[in-house]
């Protein structure tokens, strides 16, 4: 019987514990992702080439 808890206790932990990851997911990988987008949409600007303006010699 004490080996049969133990496994009712270890398949609670494991329930318990997916549940947990579950609801960690659900509530901010939303936001994470939201955050990426607009710094993604930031960056665009950063990164353009250099502009060199070259004034003739006379």
């Amino acid at each position: 019987m004490k080996e049969a808890s133990g496994e009712l206790n270890m398949t609670l932990v494991t329930v318990i514990a997916v549940a947990a990851i579950l609801a960690f997911v659900t509530f901010f990988v939303p936001q994470i992702l939201n955050s990426i987008q607009g710094k993604w949409g930031n960056s665009n600007n950063i990164y353009e080439s250099p502009r060199v303006v070259v004034d003739t010699i006379k």
